[in-house]
């Protein structure tokens, strides 16, 4: 077992800008591994090995969701190791600590959700560690709730940290407004730096214009007490982002919250924080203006929350195109000299990349044209900052001719369907006609990030290509349109305090295929160096999404997770709504293997190394969004003799 003083220089080291891209093989102690790059020094399997891969041992939870009144079900969390063990968080919030070479549980903490409530989240991307010189629980592992709780926990026992918040748990649902129990809670793991444990929080989009407030908070990670907080919605006029806020609505405002996991560079003393849309997601008229600090990657002092420096990356958001995945540390090459970078990838399916310490783009930001709302009482910006970057999803206006369908009468049921929008590609605003979303509300790119192989310069990420459908609906015609029939199948959200009920849905066709060409999802990687796409491939199959009705072509299906790289040059991912993970060439997107799941593994793989033996792990537990079925499944896998 290593000593504690070992663990703590470890977690040093990952957190530093200057981290060490060698030395930390066998270390993933916090979300997406050191710098949030989903990479693995470990290189002991390779291309030449695969077919020796196998499951080294399966490990079910027992969370299916069972017992819930209403909340969806996922299993998204990037496992963490340390110890020997590796630690997990479930949808319903269990933690769980498990032998990392025996799949054996070690212990397991129930925070007893309530059962009897609604929820906006099933998410719960993992769990956060710290090592320290407390009396209690010198080591200690820290979950956020989908009721906006934090606990404190001993990494070794499971035990709650009493000593922390209120008996082992500090409550972040309080201070930020008035709380609709489960749509204010905590999805992603905190981040440590230091001896403070910094929060964000998830919001249930949609409901008003007055939401929870998105602030995000640093908290002691031995009290719970709070050092400080931040909102990225200005609420005082000697805030220099409330005059994007017009006629005051900065005071009234609510979300713009980071619900994605934060990132932290322990020499330049920053944290980086990506934030969502002001809520509602879909009408701007109650808000005017471009609405800083929200969809925004907003760099933090670590030691007061004062802003050092920020970049929007949407102006005046009405898409629900939030920042959506974790900001990745890397060290980019560009015109023979490096720079220490942080790098996003967004719903709208761009790579931006920024100077980890002034926020000057790696790549330089074009403000282009983009429509004008016809909604009464909105108004848009009139341009949107693009990056230079090809972009890694289409984003055109979608035709006719990009229309499919199985049979005939599918197609031409998208080509009507089409017929009655306004599609004007990428910000086409919603409309009380409707409108096209390409990409759509989820993507784009979303919450499995970006890997980054700083060494091969390569930057890898998978983006769904499907578009969604969007439909303002004035507050008196709602009760006409709704006996009509024509919303059955919509999401219908109330956007109380504006004129307007919202509408939305995939773009599907009746047989439930998207209405665009394939692929619907794909990995796409960048290199970094060039600005260049390096290669782009479908991934996946619609064999779980249409069991069958159609061939299992390699069309690529959408999903959700990451993939995880190897300093041998391989990409490991599941992501899509299939029961496979596979894996690939790095440098040609070339598939080398597939393995089959028990379920789809909607999540990011993570890599440990036990005994001189590297595994690779995954959590596979489809999503009830995706109708696919529900797994349970922590699985490990490593070279047999």
């Amino acid at each position: 077992m290593p000593s504690k003083s070992l663990c703590r220089l470890v977690v040093l080291l990952t957190l530093v800008s200057s981290y060490q891209p060698h030395g930390l093989a066998a270390e993933w102690d916090s979300y997406g591994g050191p710098g949030g790059r989903q990479f693995t020094d470990l290189q002991q399997i390779d291309a030449s090995n695969l077919d020796r891969l196998q499951v080294a041992w399966q490990f079910r939870t027992g969370d299916l969701g069972q017992g819930f009144a209403r909340k969806g079900y996922s299993f998204q969390a990037n496992p963490i190791y340390w110890n020997r063990t590796l630690y997990i968080s479930t949808s319903a919030n269990w933690v769980l600590a498990v032998d990392a070479k025996t799949g054996a549980e070690r212990w397991r903490f129930d925070p007893e959700l309530p059962a009897e409530i609604g929820y906006s989240e099933s998410a719960s991307r993992g769990v956060s560690i710290w090592h320290g010189d407390a009396e209690v629980c010198p080591d200690r592992l820290f979950v956020g709730t989908l009721i906006g709780q934090v606990f404190a926990l001993d990494a070794m026992s499971g035990d709650l940290c009493e000593d922390f918040g209120d008996r082992g748990m500090a409550d972040m649902s309080e201070g930020v407004g008035e709380v609709s129990i489960g749509d204010y809670g905590i999805t992603s793991p905190p981040v440590v730096i230091g001896d403070q444990l910094i929060i964000g929080s998830a919001i249930g989009d949609n409901r008003a214009t007055d939401l929870e407030r998105g602030i995000v908070r640093a908290l002691d990670v031995r009290t719970g007490a709070i050092n400080w907080l931040w909102d990225p919605i200005p609420r005082s006029e000697s805030d220099p982002g409330w005059a994007t806020w017009e006629d005051g609505s900065g005071r009234t405002t609510g979300a713009a919250n980071a619900w994605p996991p934060l990132t932290v560079d322990e020499t330049l003393g920053l944290v980086y924080v990506p934030t969502g849309s002001p809520s509602p997601d879909f009408y701007g008229g109650e808000r005017l203006g471009d609405n800083l600090y929200a969809n925004s990657l907003v760099a933090l002092s670590i030691d007061d929350g004062s802003v050092v420096w920020h970049q929007q990356l949407v102006h005046h958001d009405v898409w629900d195109y939030d920042l959506p995945s974790q900001p990745t540390l890397s060290d980019i090459q560009v015109n023979g000299r490096s720079v220490a970078a942080v790098v996003v990838v967004t719903k709208t399916g761009m790579l931006y990349a920024f100077d980890r310490a002034s926020g000057e783009p790696v790549y330089e930001l074009v403000e282009r044209p983009v429509p004008a709302s016809d909604i009464p009482g909105e108004r848009l910006s009139p341009t949107q900052p693009f990056s230079s970057l090809p972009a890694l999803a289409d984003q055109s206006a979608l035709t006719d001719q990009d229309m499919f369908g199985l049979l005939w009468f599918d197609r031409r049921a998208c080509v009507s369907e089409l017929s009655r929008m306004r599609s004007e590609g990428l910000f086409t605003p919603p409309a009380l006609e409707g409108s096209v979303m390409n990409p759509s509300y989820g993507g784009g790119a979303n919450w499995g990030g970006v890997a980054i192989d700083d060494d091969r310069q390569i930057a890898v990420t998978f983006v769904n290509q499907i578009p969604a459908l969007v439909r303002l609906i004035p507050r008196e015609q709602f009760q006409a349109v709704i006996d009509s029939g024509e919303l059955d199948g919509w999401d219908l959200s109330r956007q109380e305090g504006t004129p307007y009920f919202m509408a939305r849905r995939i773009f599907l066709s009746p047989l439930g295929l998207p209405c665009n060409r394939p692929p619907w999802g794909k990995l796409v990687a960048v290199d970094l160096a060039a600005g260049d796409i390096l290669w782009d491939v479908p991934l996946g199959t619609v064999r779980n999404l249409a069991p069958g009705i159609v061939p299992n072509f390699e069309w690529g299906v959408p999903g959700m997770g990451g993939p995880l790289l190897t300093r041998s040059g391989l990409v490991v991912i599941g992501a899509v709504a299939e029961h496979r993970l596979r894996i690939l060439d790095v440098n040609s997107g070339d598939e080398l293997r597939q393995m089959e799941l028990p379920a789809a593994a909607l999540s990011v793989p993570m890599s440990y190394e036990v005994d001189g033996e590297q595994y690779i792990a995954v959590t596979a537990g489809g999503h009830d969004q995706l109708d696919l079925q529900r797994g349970d499944y922590l699985i490990s896998f490593k070279l047999r003799p």
